[in-house]
Formats: C-alpha cells, sequence, structure tokens
C-alpha cells in the first residue's frame, strides 16, 4: 500500500491545524463584537489587528516548521523554492510514505536512512511538481498513481522500427502517441528528443502518429509516413513541428523539397489519402491503450503518469530499469 494515513503524528496539521484554529478565532471575534458604533468599530478593529498580528505570527512559525522538516538531508537542497513549494514539499515529506517499503515517511526517511536510493528520487520528483505550482495533497495523488502503474498489466504497443531511434534490443522502449499539430507535443519534442540521445545505451524511443481534429494533423501525418517510405522520416519529423506555427495543406507538400522528396509524388499521397488505413490502425491502437490526449507516452507498455520533463524522465527511466531488473518488483536497500 503506498499511501497510508498518519495517526496522531506531531509533524501533521502544521498550517491546515493553524486555518482551523484561525476560523475558530475570527467566529469568536465577530461573536463578541460589540454593536457597530464609533467605539465598537475602533474595538473591531482593534480585534482584527489582533488577529492579523496572530496570523503573521503563526505564518512565521509554519515557514520555521518547513524548514526543519526540509533541512539537513544530505545531498539535496531546496533552498530555492518559494516559500510556499517549500510548505507544500514539507506536507508531503510529513504526510508520505516511501516506496521503498519502510515504515517511515518520505522525510525520515531521507534523514535516518540517507542510503535509500528510492526515497531520494520520490524527493525530487515531488520537489518538481511543488516547483510548479502544485499543493501537496495533488502531488501526493500524483505519485500514489506512478508508483502503483508499475503493477498495472503492461500493454503491447506494435511499434514501426523505421519510426524508432536507439537499439532494438534496447531495455526500455518508450512509445509516443503524438500529433505533429500539437502545441504540446512540439513543446515535449526538445526535451524527449535530448532525454532519448542521452539515455540512448538502454533506451529506444519510438514515435507513434496519433492526429487529432486539427484540419493539418492528417496531412501531417501523412507527409511523415511518406517520407518514411523513402527513409527520411526523421528529416520530415522534424520540419514538421519546426513549421507547425505555419502548417497548412499546400506548406506541408512544399517542405518534402526540402529533404529531397518528389513535392508531386508527396501530394498525391496526401491528396489520394494514401496511409488512411495505416493510421486509422495506429488510432486504434492508442484508443485501445487509452490514449486521450496528445502527447501520452509509454514505457515498456506502462503509461507514463508524470509530467513530461527531464527530471521526471530520468527518474522513470531509473524506477523502471529497477523494476524489471528485480523481475517486477523495487531492489532492497
Amino acid at each position: 500500500m503506498l499511501y497510508k494515513p498518519v495517526v496522531n503524528d506531531k509533524n501533521r496539521g502544521g498550517l491546515s491545524g493553524f486555518r482551523g484554529r484561525l476560523g475558530i478565532l475570527g467566529a469568536v471575534v465577530v461573536a463578541f463584537a460589540p454593536p457597530t458604533t464609533s467605539s465598537g468599530a475602533a474595538h473591531l478593529r482593534g480585534a482584527f489587528v489582533a488577529l492579523r498580528q496572530f496570523s503573521a505570527g503563526q505564518a512565521a512559525k509554519a515557514d520555521s516548521n518547513n524548514l526543519l522538516v526540509l533541512n539537513g538531508i544530505p545531498g539535496l537542497d531546496f533552498s530555492s523554492l518559494s516559500s510556499s513549494a517549500q510548505r507544500e514539499l514539507a506536507n508531503v515529506f510529513s504526510d508520505e510514505f516511501c516506496y521503498c517499503g519502510c515504515p517511515h515517511t518520505l522525510g525520515a526517511c531521507l534523514k535516518t536512512h540517507p542510503t535509500c536510493k528510492h526515497a531520494r528520487r520520490m524527493a525530487v520528483l515531488a520537489a518538481s511538481d511543488a516547483a510548479s505550482g502544485i499543493p501537496a495533497v495533488e502531488i501526493i495523488l500524483n505519485l500514489s498513481k506512478y508508483y502503483s502503474s508499475f503493477r498495472e498489466p503492461r500493454l503491447s504497443l506494435k511499434v514501426d522500427e523505421n519510426l524508432c531511434t536507439g537499439k532494438k534490443d534496447a531495455k526500455v522502449t518508450l512509445v509516443e502517441f503524438s500529433d505533429f499539430a500539437c502545441p504540446h507535443c512540439a513543446a515535449a519534442r526538445p526535451i524527449l528528443e535530448k532525454f532519448a540521445r542521452e539515455s540512448s545505451a538502454t533506451l529506444r524511443f519510438c514515435f507513434a502518429p496519433f492526429p487529432l481534429g486539427n484540419p493539418n494533423s492528417t496531412p501531417a501525418a501523412q507527409a511523415a509516413l511518406f517520407a518514411r517510405d523513402h527513409h527520411k522520416f526523421w528529416e520530415m519529423h522534424d520540419l514538421l513541428f519546426e513549421n507547425q506555427p505555419r502548417l497548412n495543406t499546400e506548406q506541408i507538400k512544399a517542405l518534402g523539397s526540402k529533404i529531397g522528396l518528389s513535392v508531386p509524388e508527396l501530394s498525391k499521397a496526401i491528396d489520394s489519402n494514401k496511409y488512411a488505413d495505416e493510421l486509422s490502425a495506429w488510432k486504434e491502437a492508442g484508443n485501445r491503450a487509452g490514449v486521450d490526449a496528445t502527447p501520452t507516452l509509454f514505457i515498456n507498455g506502462r503509461k507514463h503518469k508524470l509530467s513530461i520533463s527531464a527530471e521526471a524522465l530520468e527518474r522513470t527511466l531509473e524506477d523502471e530499469i529497477e523494476w524489471i531488473s528485480n523481475k517486477n518488483g523495487w531492489a532492497p536497500d
């Protein structure tokens, strides 16, 4: 069980407990406020000044407690995070358990078990989410879904070797369902390509066309498959993403000339929907796999449930290699 509630944990309650006390105090102030006369109004203003001072003092105390949770962890420094991000991360460290299976919260594992590689990977993922403004409750939910995904049944996804980079026998295969007209796919492209290059010793990266409803999606996918048949898929892949803001059917056809393709033949392929059946098969495969947006990633048939960032990809690759190396389990620390 990856998520366990903590009962009577002295580290819990922090800001949420303060908010509860603050609500009670506010109710008391309002309930006993005198009638709104000049003297009554002055009394009420004084009460609220005191309330603000109390609030500031409690917030400072909460920040101090957050630092106690986050500081003193060997090799990890969270001082660059904003105070709000530190608050959320401290709550995660106090409330969530390490996925290594030890009986400690993540924060306790990091301090009492500094050699635990699982806790460190988990902490980096949590810090990345906190830095993005994600609240602690959502971070814990994201982590729970991510680690649970390792135990879910893996999908067998057919790939086209002509749309892949890396060794065919790599330990890990990453499949990206993508749409050339999707701005999110364009944003993810440099991150994924850099990750694939740097991880080429263990990773095979495969593209799976998944054109959505944009009028340029299908013509672009057709052009990419035409280029594949002429051994120039990745060249066309790059051109389509680089020219995404200016894409239209005629522009897509014209791109062929930049990589030595016959524009008349490419135009004929697009106009005749030459690859319609193949694209339909890719769409059906994606739908069966649960693809509901682009880009969607699968790592050895496991749906990627983290953000597409360098940190998240590096950590999930480490986790995946450990998982398969230990016959579908986590290595003991």
